[in-house]
């Protein structure tokens, strides 16, 4: 007889409200959108800004003077402990931009930053890219959610 045993992955999310929209999504949405992106046990914090807040800290970390989608900062990979920050009003103008519902857009930015807080790299060649743009996908598909790309 074959025995497979399989270890549950444990999932630990704090999430925290810099600003106030009501098209933020509820946390009930954000733990299955991180969850499911989730390849390992995890520990998150997933911080809802403004603009100021997005700006000073991509500047902070990433030397780039302007309010980004989502930062990404991951501190272990194997179990993922991590940092999500989503600067609200641009991934709001985005999903205007992009005729995309708020919702959908928020959950392809969680996904996106789990992702990365797991070691994938869009920006380490056209191949990660891709790898990591399928697994988006992959991932959004189960909620109903459109090809974002």
């Amino acid at each position: 007889m074959i025995s497979v045993s399989s270890v549950a992955k444990s999932f630990s999310l704090t999430v925290q409200f810099g600003c106030h929209t009501a098209l933020l999504p509820s946390r009930p949405q954000i733990r299955r959108w991180a969850k499911a992106a989730a390849d390992t046990s995890a520990q998150v914090t997933v911080r809802f800004v403004d603009t100021n807040e997005g700006r000073k800290l991509n500047c902070e970390f990433r030397g780039r003077d302007y309010a980004t989608n989502v930062l990404s900062f991951p501190y272990e990979t194997d179990p993922v402990v991590g940092d999500l920050v989503l600067c609200v009003p641009v991934v709001l103008r985005e999903a205007r931009e992009q005729h995309k519902p708020a919702a959908a857009h928020f959950a392809h930015m969680i996904v996106h930053g789990m992702l990365h807080l797991q070691g994938y790299d869009h920006e380490a060649g056209k191949r990660e890219a891709q790898r990591m743009e399928e697994k988006e996908r992959e991932i959004l598909v189960r909620f109903g959610i459109a090809d974002p790309y």
